[in-house]
C-alpha cells in the first residue's frame, strides 16, 4: 500500500494533526511535535496525549504512517559545544514527545558544519549525536533527510549520509528520507524514468534501500544542481508530473510515508487524489 499524505499543522493542539490529515483524504501525514522555530515548548498534558491516540484510532492511522519532522533550529553538526548542546537538548525533547505520542520515527535534517570543520568531521559529529539521542530513548528511529546542499549543509551526497549511518551503533534505529526537490537541486536528474531508477539504484548501492523510511514529495522552483531549497506544487516546477508517476508505480516505495511539503496547502486534497490516481 502507498501511504500518501501531507505535512499538516498542529495548531490548536497536536491532537488535531490526524483529523486534518483525514480531511485531506490522506493515508499518511507529517507533522511537527512542537513549534519548529522555537527551542522549547510546554510539555504535553495527559489529555493531549490521550486525545492524539484516540484521533489516530478514529482516523485509522498507525505509527508507521506518520513521519514527524524535527525542528529547524536543531544542528547536530554544529562544532560549537554550547550551540550543539542546545540542539541536543531540543532533539531529545522531540524524541521524547514522539514516544509519548506512540510514534516510531523522527525525521531530521543532519545540519551544517558552518564551514568551521571538514565534511568528514561534520558527519562524525552527526553520528555521535544520533548515538547519544538513541541511548536516551527506547524506540524512536532517527530518519536522516537528504538536503539540497545549501551552504555548509550536510547530506546532499549519499556518501555523506552513508558516513553518518556507519557511525551509528544501533543501525536498526536509523533511516533515510529522500526529498525529491532536495535531490534534484543537489544534482540528481530524476525527471525521467531512467534517471529516477538510476537515482534509487545509486541510493541502494551507497546506503541500502532497506534504510529508506520515507519520501518528501515536492516539485522544484529551482533548476537542476541549483543547491537551493525552494519547493513547488506538483507539476508546477522543473520536475514535472512524470517523476511522481514513477514514484507511485515503484513497489519499493510502498508501506513508507510519502509526504507532500508543497507550498499551497489549499490544493493538498487534489495533489493527494492525483498521487492515488497515479498509483493505479
Amino acid at each position: 500500500m502507498y501511504y500518501i499524505g501531507a505535512h499538516v499543522s498542529i495548531s490548536g493542539g497536536v491532537f488535531n494533526a490526524p483529523l486534518r490529515a483525514a480531511k485531506l483524504g490522506a493515508t499518511a501525514f507529517g507533522m511537527f511535535v512542537k513549534n519548529q522555530r522555537q527551542w522549547v515548548a510546554k510539555p504535553y498534558t495527559n489529555d493531549e496525549i490521550e486525545e492524539f491516540a484516540e484521533n489516530m484510532r478514529r482516523c485509522n492511522y498507525g505509527p508507521e504512517q506518520v513521519l514527524p519532522h524535527a525542528g529547524y533550529l536543531i544542528n547536530m553538526a554544529n562544532p560549537d559545544e554550547d550551540a550543539h548542546s542546545k540542539s541536543m537538548k531540543s532533539l531529545m525533547d522531540e524524541i521524547g514527545r514522539c514516544e509519548q505520542l506512540g510514534l516510531c520515527m523522527l525525521n531530521l535534517h543532519p545540519g551544517s558544519h558552518l564551514r568551521k570543520i571538514s565534511v568528514e568531521e561534520g558527519c562524525d559529529r552527526v553520528a555521535m549525536s544520533i548515538n547519544r539521542a538513541l541511548a536516551g530513548s527506547e524506540k524512536v528511529k532517527i530518519v536522516i533527510e537528504n538536503t539540497a546542499g545549501t551552504g555548509g549543509n550536510l547530506g546532499s551526497r549519499f556518501e555523506e549520509i552513508r558516513a553518518m549511518i556507519d557511525g551509528v551503533d544501533d543501525k536498526s534505529r536509523v533511516g533515510v528520507c529522500l526529498d525529491t526537490m532536495h535531490s534534484f537541486s543537489a544534482g540528481f536528474d530524476i525527471r525521467t524514468n531512467e534517471g529516477f531508477t538510476e537515482f534509487l539504484d545509486h541510493f541502494d548501492q551507497t546506503i541500502g534501500i532497506h534504510y529508506l523510511s520515507g519520501l518528501h514529495l515536492n516539485d522544484s522552483m529551482v533548476e537542476l544542481n541549483a543547491h537551493r531549497d525552494r519547493h513547488a506544487s506538483l507539476g508546477k516546477g522543473f520536475l514535472g508530473i512524470g517523476l511522481f508517476k514513477f514514484i507511485m508505480r515503484d513497489q519499493r516505495l510502498q508501506n513508507i510515508p510519502l509526504i507532500l511539503e508543497t507550498p499551497d496547502e489549499n490544493i493538498w486534497p487534489e495533489e493527494i487524489a492525483l498521487l492515488k490516481e497515479l498509483a493505479l
